[in-house]
């Protein structure tokens, strides 16, 4: 269960750009800025428990690799996606519910970080 532990976000580059490009407004964007992201991530068989925390807001959800759920961003933006392992790869999927924009992701452990 390789991404299991506690993983705190320590640098995000070109986040500004990004969160742009899938149409989060300017104060919203000035907001995540600030977010101090720590993810606590148990795997148990095929089920991924996900604790999310943060300045603005503590979260749990579930999923499992491969199925379809809903979830609510930080900035309450609502998506709907699937997260997949591809070897040692965590991918994610979500399209917004707002403007159908497609938001993929990738998630890996480097050196004992997890990037995404």
């Amino acid at each position: 269960m390789a991404f299991n532990g506690t993983w705190k976000i320590d640098r995000s580059e070109n986040y500004d750009k990004f969160m742009e490009q899938m149409g989060v407004n300017v104060m919203k964007r000035k907001l995540a800025e600030h977010d101090n992201l720590k993810l606590i991530i148990e795997q148990s068989g095929d089920k991924f428990n996900i604790k999310e925390s943060s300045t603005f807001r503590t979260k749990d959800f579930e999923f499992t690799p491969g199925v379809q759920f809903e979830y609510s961003l930080a900035d309450g933006t609502d998506v709907t996606g699937t997260w997949v392992m591809e070897g040692d790869l965590l991918k994610g999927t979500f399209t917004r519910k707002d403007n159908g924009k497609i938001l993929t992701t990738t998630r890996a452990l480097v050196g004992g970080e997890m990037v995404q």
